[in-house]
C-alpha cells in the first residue's frame, strides 16, 4: 500500500470519527437542552401543585366540620330523647 493511499484512508477514517463525534456532541447538547426544559416545567408544575393544595385545604376542613356537625347532631338527638323522657316523667307525676 502506498503512502498516499494509506494517508487517504487515514483521512477518511478521521473524517468518519469526526462526524461521529459531532453527531454525539449534537445529541448530548439536545439531551442537555431537553433536561433544562424538563427542569423548568417541573418547577412550574410544582408551583401549580402547591396552589392546588392551598385551594383544596378547605375541602379537608369541610370533612372535619362535617365530623363535628355529625357529633353535635348525635348529642342533640340524645338531649332531645332525654328531655322527652323527663317531660313524660313530669307529666306522669303531675
Amino acid at each position: 500500500m502506498e503512502n498516499t493511499a494509506l494517508y487517504n484512508e487515514w483521512l477518511i477514517g478521521l473524517a468518519v470519527v469526526g462526524v461521529i463525534v459531532i453527531i454525539a456532541a449534537v445529541l448530548l447538547i439536545l439531551i442537555w437542552l431537553a433536561a433544562k426544559r424538563i427542569l423548568k416545567l417541573a418547577g412550574v408544575a410544582l408551583e401549580v401543585v402547591k396552589e392546588i393544595q392551598q385551594n383544596t385545604n378547605s375541602i379537608w376542613e369541610l370533612e372535619k366540620t362535617n365530623g363535628v356537625a355529625t357529633s353535635i347532631q348525635s348529642e342533640a338527638t340524645a338531649i332531645k330523647e332525654h328531655a322527652t323522657l323527663v317531660a313524660e316523667a313530669l307529666e306522669a307525676v303531675s
